[in-house]
């Protein structure tokens, strides 16, 4: 018991220091530069954690399961993915692009001035609804979840739901190889390899969320303070994003040979 509890205290706090790789931290941080305030950031940390855990889960399982092996090329392939998510992120952060996507698909912004919310007791229970005076309006809103996590999805719209969650999966195909291949090197038994990765998924979520949260905290202060330091900081993301997606794309289309005839590729 002593050791199983030992495996999984280890997965859950190797799972938070992944969350802190570099091309993880850098990916969020073009995503919360444009968020408002700090819950918002930590939902965007826990959605990234819950695609990169998915991603993790499939392609584990797969590698712990059935010996997967993934040929050099198309591991590679993964990994190139990263870079070229970084490059895009980064443009469309400096373009601009991501900001008008967020201010146009996110409902808080597009009815701000036309929803409301109100409380009223029923049956010993009190319900929150949010509504608005024009009938588009009520027709989007007629089904809002009550709990706050639901309140703040529902104001971060279906597109920055998606996005970290998207982000997420991506990461989790450069990682998951690596994972699956140290479990099976410690433990075992499938199906407590498969929980080990399930661990590892819940601290890399619980790390996201904790980094994406100290990260939006000053892009959510200066957002209110000074428009053009928090602008300064969207840029500076932007440009770092372009820079390691631009660097991970070399490293791995010409140094590990993948866009050459002997590519050579060891999972990390």
């Amino acid at each position: 018991m002593a050791v199983l509890l030992s495996i999984i205290a280890l997965g859950f706090f190797l799972g938070m220091r992944h969350a802190t790789d570099p091309d993880h931290v850098i990916a969020v941080t073009t995503i919360v530069s444009r968020q408002q305030s700090i819950r918002q950031a930590g939902l965007i940390g826990i959605l990234w954690g819950i695609g990169h855990t998915i991603t993790i889960l499939i392609v584990g399982a797969g590698i712990i399961l059935f010996n997967l092996v993934i040929p050099p090329r198309i591991g590679l392939a993964m990994e190139l993915a990263v870079g070229l998510m970084l490059i895009l992120l980064g443009i469309l952060n400096l373009t601009g692009v991501m900001q008008w996507l967020t201010l146009r698909l996110t409902p808080a912004h597009d009815h701000s001035s036309v929803i409301h919310s109100h409380a009223h007791t029923h049956d010993g229970k009190t319900h929150t609804h949010v509504h608005g005076h024009n009938p588009e309006v009520h027709m989007h809103l007629e089904s809002v979840p009550n709990s706050r996590f639901g309140m703040t999805l529902k104001r971060i719209g279906v597109y920055q739901f998606l996005r970290p969650l998207a982000v997420g999966l991506v990461h989790g195909l450069a990682g998951s190889a690596a994972v699956a291949l140290l479990v099976l090197s410690t433990i075992r038994e499938p199906r407590w390899a498969i929980a080990y990765l399930l661990v590892f998924g819940v601290g890399t979520i619980a790390g996201m969320m904790l980094i994406t949260m100290a990260i939006g905290a000053p892009f959510a202060y200066t957002r209110k303070k000074s428009a053009n330091f928090n602008r300064g900081l969207g840029v500076a993301s932007g440009f770092i994003s372009v820079a390691f997606g631009l660097f991970i794309t070399v490293q791995i289309g010409f140094v590990d040979g993948l866009f050459t005839g002997a590519p050579h590729w060891t999972p990390r």
